[in-house]
């Protein structure tokens, strides 16, 4: 009862609900008891089903995306950015005078009013971070609430196999924090974790303020002085509030003596002038820097950092983040979301430190990140790629609505020279890789915004094994 009247919890309708931001948000609330329904065109469109029969697994109603779901003023709309207004829900929200919310706008609402929000932004890194920080709390018995933008594969189990978000009853809220839209300005964070600054979607100068602010607010800002960007900005920010880490170079929490294995990496870890050994069951010294990340947030939320490093050895990653799908014929095949330049370069980086040719899809997440990022990706890959790997792009994931085409993927392919191609079908930019590969070549299937990829890496070890 409120006031004498009885109270009815929120009716949340989402149109694109299995998006990676939207999925984990709606199962939080689902959660927490609140009505939860939603409409998907990849629904529509017969895609991924699993992934739909798990959300309505847990309570949420689904409907096509005609306007159908959304039929009371008393139903709250949410959706992303993409979501046009012509949309049939969206223009059915209008017609009943139902109350809209951005993605964004609810999200932070919920991170703001939780008693320990802890905010991941920066460019890369955000999704693993977020991911540590919550297996780390977790292990630790804080019982946390975790937003993420990927699969946690700590947190899988048969009754959760898409486990991008945790609902718990501790005091911590940890989420990722989105710049790309510039809703980054919503959050309220009392521990901030800021990994790097890099082009994606917007410009360094928009990138600088947007950041800035939001590791302004903080009590605690946890900050890579290992990037030069995130170095600058750590000079503009009180020191008192400050915890900075860095791979080989002073900082708060340092790490020094790396040592990397194909799936794992361990590091000496130097805090307070005590020194303690870590073992990451990741590759990669990316992941080094997203564990210090990761040590730093859990310890400014009470966490003994013993304690945290004990638990981040059991972390196990996230999918398509450096998946490995498989092998046949001696062909490994891995899954990555590498789609900017500090991404794709640390997945080619952390490959090139074994033996073997790089055979790599990459699909770029969309016509307007291909603009903005066309210049740092053509030199990133004509740095990384060694002279026998090969790069294959296939055209701009393309989801609906008006869009420039001013950049393509052949354009990507011209800067880059011989060693890319561009099969502007990713169906046949796959065969090409299939009947490239040899034995001791690796497989890397790269891109974002399209859960379809994982598929095509399965789809891709399958003609593999099959090849005899």
């Amino acid at each position: 009862m409120t006031n004498g009247k009885p109270y009815f919890p929120p009716r949340y309708f989402f149109v694109g609900i299995g998006g990676s931001g939207m999925m984990p948000l709606a199962m939080i609330l689902a959660g927490r008891g609140a009505t939860v329904a939603g409409s998907d065109r990849t629904l529509d469109a017969g895609r991924l089903p699993a992934k739909f029969d798990d959300l309505a697994a847990k309570g949420v109603t689904l409907f096509a995306q005609d306007g159908s779901g959304v039929t009371s003023s008393e139903q709250i709309v949410v959706a992303s950015a993409a979501v046009e207004a012509s949309v049939a829900d969206i223009v059915a929200a209008e017609r009943v005078g139902a109350a809209r919310l951005s993605r964004p706008e609810l999200l932070a609402s919920l991170f703001n009013a939780s008693a320990l929000p802890i905010g991941v932004a920066g460019t890369s890194g955000k999704s693993t971070v977020t991911g540590m920080i919550g297996w780390i709390l977790h292990a630790c018995d804080r019982d946390p609430t975790v937003m993420n933008g990927a699969v946690m594969k700590n947190f899988v189990a048969d009754d959760t196999p898409f486990a991008s978000a945790l609902v718990g009853d501790g005091e911590a809220f940890v989420s990722e924090v989105d710049e790309s839209d510039g809703s980054i300005a919503l959050y309220q964070p009392r521990i901030a974790v800021l990994n790097n600054v890099s082009l994606d979607h917007k410009s360094l100068a928009e990138l600088r303020a947007l950041f800035g602010a939001f590791a302004g607010k903080a009590e605690t800002t946890i900050l890579n002085v290992g990037d030069a960007e995130s170095a600058a900005l750590a000079r503009t920010l009180d020191p008192a509030r400050l915890v900075t880490f860095a791979i080989d170079q002073s900082a708060d929490l340092r790490a020094t003596n790396l040592v990397p294995a194909p799936s794992a990496i361990t590091f000496d870890l130097v805090a307070k002038g005590e020194t303690q050994r870590v073992r990451l069951s990741v590759p990669g010294a990316h992941n080094v820097s997203n564990a210090l990340a990761a040590l730093g947030a859990a310890r400014a939320a009470g966490v003994p950092l013993k304690a945290a490093i004990k638990a981040i050895a059991g972390f196990t990653g996230l999918k398509r983040r450096f998946e490995l799908v498989g092998e046949a014929g001696g062909v490994t095949v891995i899954d990555d979301f590498g789609h900017n330049p500090d991404k794709i370069a640390a997945t080619l980086a952390t490959l090139h430190a074994f033996p073997g040719r790089l055979l790599v899809l990459f699909q770029p997440h969309g016509y307007g990140p291909l603009k903005v990022m066309r210049d740092e990706l053509i030199a990133i890959f004509r740095e990384q790629l060694h002279d026998d790997d090969r790069l294959v792009l296939p055209d701009p994931v393309y989801q609906g609505g008006t869009v420039s085409r001013e950049v393509t993927s052949a354009d990507i392919v011209a800067g880059i020279g011989a060693r890319a191609l561009h099969i502007p079908d990713r169906a046949e930019a796959a065969t090409w890789l299939v009947e490239q590969a040899c034995p001791g070549d690796r497989i890397v299937i790269m891109g974002a915004r399209d859960d379809t990829l994982s598929q095509l890496a399965a789809d891709v070890l399958t003609r593999i094994a099959q090849r005899g």
